[in-house]
């Protein structure tokens, strides 16, 4: 490690801690030491702190062991020229830095916290803060599934607004997030993006932390939790938690501009972390490779180098399909939201007829490459104007089958997203969908629906299709005719799925997607239990394994019977065997409560035992109260995911719940008692239809939600008040 950077690096983390220190004692001057501290909705405390010593701070007076321990880190020699010849002394000083940046965050929220606690950024207040486990959850899987192959985590300025622009977007385009903090003079990267109207926060992946470099650590603590709730990584398992990173979050960070001391020190921090910084100024480098996979700092790299330099360093393997269309294109501009004033067109949606199709053809019908607009299209129509549309997709392709027509056609929906300027919401007759001025302007036409469909499905499925065309109509009468048959498909294709039972099949379908995240979890998907993440259900795992047969989703033969009340059999107990590193030996298919199937950390739902109410409760990651269990989502999650087998507690999809075999060996849907009022309002058909059957009278309403009750002694209250039938079943125990 070079003379300078070792220097700052250390005379950085020094003054870091020092003001970090002294804030804290003012903290508890003024609060108190037993004042509590979080990051708002989370439930790994001060995540790096946490991940690395296993130390959950809880309150101010926590903080000082902590700040001992970055005294301990801090080298005791003078710091003005001070050279030692390896790193250690640099990425110790860093970690001390990174910790006290951990406690210099948290102390924001006991004050007047500058952050807005939200998912996307106003015109009012631009800086979120520290992500909350909903949040973290849900892009977690993006990591998982490869959409999101890694992050960048930016600190300083670019030297004008063009550049900002133009490096987000490049960094958008490889599907990388883009994490921004710190400043350079004054100004910050993400500053000079809203004067250029982007649009930031998580939905664009553009996500302003703070302007702080301490706000960089939110960064951290989003790779750190990761390790925690995916991983199955225990707190201060610190060597398990920094390969963890190394290994399976591919993170750097681009330096814009000049680097102060701060700045150092967090640059040598992240090193620890397998993380690598790429700077635009005339830093020293670090080039042997040691800690990080390649070189640790390459600097002075050109702005229109910047983020190849930083794939290379970083080791990524990044996949991108040239899409023929005149805006930019990935999955960064799917949470893209179009205003009525920045609007050019408003296709179906409320107010006019609209639907999406795929249909499979036989090879002579379909004409690969053609793309027809039946209608007006963008150049015929004022701004402003509400079409109706009908999106027809036909293909053809010796491996396609019927059945996996609905797996493409959901695919629409997001690879449209991805087109700068295009805004698409829902599927089938209720899709709604909006172009922007901004991208009719760069000549955009309703047949650039047709390339995007083409060159994906092309892509992705090319293993099942050989040709593609797609039609768009924006004639009202012709969309209403058409509008009939796809209804009558849509049926067709209900009808064939809700025939389909556990019992029916001789197969059922994996997934490891996952396993990059945590390496035990196996999922297994039948015709009535989807998989936890709400993803994939069975027909969805047969058409990926006819997709890519050496991929995730494999075919498992149940092999003969073990347990028929419970769900177990010989083959599927082999295979998981074997896929989870002979980890899992058994799991029941319709037991919590015995050898339950394991969970990521993907789950939508999390189902949990209430044992003194004899019955269960659901809570899905949009809830962010506490439940009767006394536990937050985040809390549930961190004990269930991660792999493990843990009775009385097992992830789920929300629409299990109205599944027949839903927990089904320990006494079905009767055992619900506690939903979150949005969740219960999501499955109330469902779960009435399913009740009907079960002769369960009127049990929609003997469902409590955090309306009616907080406690598990409430919701016992609650279930007498209202003969709740869990009430004289046998024990679940």
């Amino acid at each position: 490690m070079s003379k300078i950077i070792i220097s700052a690096a250390i005379r950085g983390a020094i003054v870091i801690v020092d003001r970090v220190e002294k804030k804290v004692n003012e903290a508890i001057e003024k609060f108190g030491a037993d004042k509590a501290v979080a990051f708002p909705n989370t439930g790994y405390y001060l995540p790096t702190i946490y991940a690395i010593l296993g130390t959950p701070v809880k309150t101010l007076g926590d903080m000082k062991p902590v700040l001992e321990e970055c005294r301990k880190l801090l080298p005791n020699v003078p710091q003005e020229g001070l050279w030692l010849p390896y790193l250690g002394a640099g990425l110790d000083a860093g970690m001390a830095a990174l910790w006290a940046f951990d406690i210099e965050e948290a102390i924001k929220y006991v004050e007047d916290t500058p952050y807005l606690l939200a998912e996307d950024c106003t015109e009012e207040q631009l800086w979120l803060g520290a992500a909350d486990d909903i949040i973290m959850r849900k892009r977690g899987v993006e990591f998982v599934d490869g959409s999101a192959p890694g992050f960048a985590a930016i600190v300083g300025a670019a030297p004008d607004n063009a550049t900002a622009v133009k490096l987000a977007k490049e960094l958008q385009e490889k599907n990388l997030y883009v994490f921004i903090a710190s400043n350079e003079n004054g100004i910050s990267f993400a500053e000079q993006l809203r004067e250029e109207g982007v649009q930031l926060g998580w939905n664009t992946r553009l996500v302003p932390f703070g302007k702080d470099t301490s706000a960089a650590i939110h960064a951290l603590g989003f790779a750190n939790r990761a390790a925690l709730a995916f991983g199955g990584v225990e707190p201060g398992d610190y060597d398990r938690i920094l390969k963890y990173n190394k290994n399976r979050i591919f993170a750097f960070v681009l330096a814009l501009g000049e680097v102060s001391d701060e700045q150092y020190a967090a640059a040598a921090g992240v090193i620890n972390w397998g993380f690598p910084t790429i700077a635009t100024s005339d830093i020293p480098q670090i080039l042997p490779t040691g800690v990080c996979t390649y070189e640790h700092v390459v600097s002075n790299v050109p702005y229109d180098k910047l983020v190849e330099k930083a794939i290379e360093v970083r080791g990524l393997k990044i996949q991108i399909t040239d899409v023929p269309v005149p805006v930019a294109y990935g999955p960064a501009f799917e949470g893209e939201r179009i205003k009525k004033e920045s609007m050019h067109v408003e296709l179906a949606g409320p107010k006019a007829p609209g639907f999406e199709l795929v249909r499979m053809k036989e090879s002579d019908e379909v004409h690969d490459g053609l793309f027809e607009v039946i209608g007006p299209d963008l150049a015929d129509i004022e701004a402003g104007t509400r079409l109706p549309l009908a999106i027809e997709v036909e293909v053809s392709g010796r491996k396609m089958q019927s059945d996996f027509e609905p797996i493409l056609e959901r695919q629409i929906h997001h690879l449209l997203n991805g087109a700068e300027g295009v805004l698409h919401i829902g599927q089938r007759d209720i899709i709604w969908m909006r172009i922007s001025k901004k991208a009719k302007g760069a000549d955009f036409s309703l047949k650039h629906f047709g390339a995007i469909i083409h060159a994906k499905f092309h892509s992705e499925y090319g293993a099942i299709l050989d040709k593609v065309q797609v039609r768009i109509y924006t004639e009202q009468e012709k969309v209403e005719q058409l509008l009939g048959e796809a209804r009558e498909v849509y049926a067709a294709r209900d009808s064939r799925l809700k025939d389909l039972t556990d019992d029916a099949v001789d197969l059922f379908y994996s997934c490891t997607l996952c396993q990059s995240f945590a390496p035990t979890h196996v999922c297994v998907i039948s015709p009535e239990r989807p998989g936890l993440c709400g993803a994939y259900n069975w027909l969805d795992g047969k058409a990926a394994f006819e997709i890519t047969p050496t991929g995730p989703n494999q075919p498992i033969e149940k092999g003969n019977t073990i347990e028929e009340v419970k769900g177990q059999w010989d083959g599927i107990n082999s295979f998981i065997y074997s896929a989870s590193g002979n980890q899992i030996e058994k799991f029941n298919a319709y037991s919590m409560m015995e050898d339950p199937m394991t969970s990521c950390g993907c789950f939508e739902a999390i189902a949990v035992l209430l044992p003194m109410a004899n019955g269960i409760m659901v809570v899905d990651r949009d809830f962010a109260g506490m439940t009767p269990c006394g536990m937050q989502f985040s809390t549930l999650a961190g004990s269930v995911g991660g792999g493990l087998q843990t009775p009385g507690f097992v992830g789920i999809s929300k629409l299990y719940v109205a599944s027949k075999k839903f927990i089904s060996a320990d006494g079905g849907l009767a055992r619900l008692t506690w939903l979150p009022k949005h969740l219960k309002e999501f499955l109330k058909d469902h779960i009435i239809a399913r009740a009907e059957e079960e002769g369960l009278d009127d049990f929609i309403n003997k469902i409590a939600t955090e309306e009616d009750c907080e406690t598990e002694e409430e919701v016992m209250e609650f279930m007498a008040k209202v003969s709740h039938p869990a009430l004289t079943m046998d024990p679940m125990f």
